[in-house]
């Protein structure tokens, strides 16, 4: 089995995606923050790439957590998969329709599928908006699909939780890296959740807004020599033990796929990331900003 590209283009795209191609399934993995009014499903419904599956990454997921969308068991990562007629030897391409950035939460499902167990997955450069500026197809026509066997590989060396976090403050065998906003990362803004959360950051950990490895012109991933600096200047290395976080598992994804662009293809994730951290850790276990007029 051959290995695939992480980033697939538009272009390619629309060559290998011919009526009854074989192989190949395309997903929708669009999620929008719950500050948006929007809807992802009903605008999957009416447009998308033909072919096109819905992934659900608030139905793929632990309905028993009180944090939203964390990873569910592993049956049930298999069941879904296998209803969008994926196998075990498919090349996945998933995309978002972002507007403003192209991509967003399709990297989160390539990671999922990376945990587990499926590597021939891939993220298409500049989403759905990237695809209809150029001309292609879209449809409202939902495909059917016949159900497969899929055969889970749990990879937990991927994932981390709240207890791996907690004593990597006394350990700090793996660094820390926050793909929220530098202001989110401070704490000198609300974060976009519902309920009240703690703000700030996990102590030690380096801030990589996941908007700077985005080329707000094209809309794609920057090149890995650009990604590699951006690193770099972030005070990560990348030859060593890395997780990534940010405010509830989405774009702790764009910045681990820019890490395995970048030639470091271990990257962890916290799947709770900050909704889960504000909540459990104490305060004493948060770096937030100054209180009153010299924290903004």
């Amino acid at each position: 089995m051959h290995r695939v590209s992480p980033l697939v283009t538009t272009g390619w795209l629309s060559k290998v995606l011919t009526p009854g191609s074989q192989g190949i399934r395309v997903l929708d993995g669009s999620w929008y923050m719950p500050t948006s009014e929007g809807d992802a499903h009903k605008d999957y419904l009416e447009k998308h790439i033909p072919g096109a599956a819905f992934f659900d990454s608030e139905k793929v997921s632990d309905l028993t957590s009180p944090y939203s969308h964390t990873v569910p068991h592993p049956r049930l990562f298999g069941d879904y998969v296998g209803k969008l007629g994926i196998t075990n030897d498919t090349h996945v391409i998933v995309y978002d329709n972002h507007k403003e950035y192209g991509m967003f939460s399709s990297p989160r499902v390539w990671w999922i599928m990376r945990l587990f167990g499926h590597h021939r997955v891939s993220v298409l450069e500049g989403g759905l908006p990237k695809w209809i500026s150029e001309g292609h197809p879209t449809t409202h026509e939902v495909p059917q699909i016949e159900k497969t066997e899929y055969n889970v590989n749990f990879q937990p060396q991927l994932l981390k939780k709240f207890e791996d976090m907690m004593q990597n403050l006394k350990t700090k065998k793996f660094q820390v890296m926050d793909a929220r906003s530098r202001a989110r990362f401070a704490g000198t803004v609300e974060e976009p959740r519902k309920g009240s959360l703690k703000l700030g950051h996990i102590p030690n950990s380096k801030n990589i807004p996941f908007m700077d490895l985005l080329d707000p012109e094209t809309q794609q991933m920057k090149p890995p020599e650009e990604l590699k600096k951006i690193f770099a200047e972030g005070g990560i290395d990348l030859t060593k033990p890395l997780t990534a976080t940010c405010g509830s598992g989405i774009t702790a994804c764009i910045i681990s796929l820019g890490a395995f662009l970048s030639g470091k293809e271990d990257v962890s994730v916290f799947d709770g990331s900050w909704e889960e951290y504000a909540q459990r850790a104490s305060s004493e276990d948060i770096v937030s900003a100054p209180q009153g007029p010299a924290g903004g």
